[in-house]
């Protein structure tokens, strides 16, 4: 799974990747900082079992376990800012959309203190709704590029060719039906007219490409309200107040052992001595964290609503014993898997192995030790034994 940082230049969008990865990106205050995109892995959070369970521990393996926080790494992609007809070209638009084709969704980096225009230039009370609309058009006008230019190829015939013409943009063929249903288009045969075009794309990009909005720089003056305005203009849509800068600082300085800080948690501790200028830096990013109506700085709580939210993933942890909770070599849930909105447990048996599903027998509910059946559904946090045959 992939997901996108995207948004207009010079909005705080490699601070927002290097806090979420600890990867270090090239910032900078000024427009095209970032050329060639940034790659990482952040990590979506979530309860580990053990904590419900009441087990003493868990042996995290593909993932981390933080004071009872299970981090389930996830990939991160960050390009170079999107302006204004970036699919017509504008800006090396052409290259920065393709680097988010394999995106499942897209969080943008929306700068709340409105400081900086659609072009990263240095202005005051930019229109942030008009920033916000701004991307979601692009990557409309994108999916449109891409159907048009192979239309020739799918007029008249289904909305399986349509499904062929956009799988490269990550786009499945469930998607594109359910978007010409939305739009009440004939799938059976396609003979759509222009403007019917421009909705279906629309309509898809809402699926195949979701976005939520980081309303970054959180921390500076009028940007409360400017957030505010993202929220009524962008209804139906998940608006975050971000402070990417204050997660930065946060996580470098859990990792000098600074302070105790799970990414997510709404305060940190100290647990060191550090210079008066450390002390200050840190005040001031815990006055704002607690001006941030307990989601932290934010930066955590939007990567995890893109996955478990807008996306619907849900944690599993297969085990190999369902009364210790652990696989064969006695390891304590040592893996998280994110599966997909509304998997079964034999699709959970493929992703640990292909032969495991082969060989499907059925499955049990760890935590209320009941068998299931191949089409029980998964929900958040389940620990499942599969059951197979030889």
């Amino acid at each position: 799974m992939i997901i996108g940082i995207v948004g207009a230049p010079n909005k705080g969008k490699s601070t927002f990747f290097s806090a979420a990865t600890m990867v270090d990106a090239q910032i900078a205050d000024y427009p095209f900082t970032t050329i060639d995109p940034n790659k990482g892995t952040a990590y979506a959070r979530s309860e580990c079992p053990h904590v419900v369970l009441g087990l003493q521990k868990c042996d995290a393996r593909n993932s981390k376990c933080e004071h009872g926080a299970r981090l389930i790494p996830i990939n991160v992609i960050d390009v170079a800012g999107l302006v204004p007809d970036a699919h017509l070209g504008k800006g090396m638009g052409f290259e920065f959309l393709g680097d988010l084709a394999q995106a499942q969704a897209l969080i943008q980096v929306v700068d709340a203190s409105a400081r900086t225009d659609m072009w990263g230039r240095r202005v005051e009370n930019a229109d942030v709704c008009e920033e916000a609309r701004m991307l979601r058009q692009e990557i409309d006008f994108w999916i449109m590029a891409v159907l048009e230019k192979n239309w020739a190829k799918i007029k008249g015939r289904d909305i399986g060719q349509v499904g062929v013409a956009l799988s490269g943009i990550n786009a499945s063929l469930a998607q594109c039906e359910a978007a010409a249903k939305q739009c009440g288009l004939q799938a059976a045969k396609i003979e759509w007219g222009e403007q019917q075009r421009l909705e279906f794309c629309r309509a898809l990009g809402r699926m195949c490409k979701p976005i939520a909005i980081a309303a970054n720089k959180c921390d500076m003056r009028g940007s409360m309200e400017n957030v505010g305005k993202l929220k009524e203009c962008c209804a139906g849509m998940l608006v975050v107040p971000t402070f990417a800068a204050g997660e930065l600082a946060l996580r470098k300085a859990a990792a000098a052992g600074k302070i105790k800080y799970v990414p997510g948690d709404a305060d940190f501790e100290e647990c060191a001595p550090m210079d008066q200028r450390q002390q200050d830096a840190l005040a001031s990013i815990r006055k704002t964290m607690q001006g941030n109506g307990g989601l932290g700085t934010g930066v955590q709580r939007i990567v995890d609503a893109a996955v478990f939210g807008m996306l619907g993933l849900v944690d599993v942890y297969p085990v190999e014993d369902e009364n210790r909770y652990c696989d064969g070599a006695g390891r304590v849930l040592p893996d998280a898997l994110l599966m997909g909105k509304g998997s079964t447990v034999f699709d959970l048996a493929g992703k640990v192995h292909t032969d495991l599903q082969g060989r499907f027998v059925g499955a049990v509910d760890a935590r209320s030790k009941r068998r299931v059946g191949k089409e029980a559904g998964l929900s958040k946090g389940d620990v499942i034994r599969i059951i197979a045959g030889r």
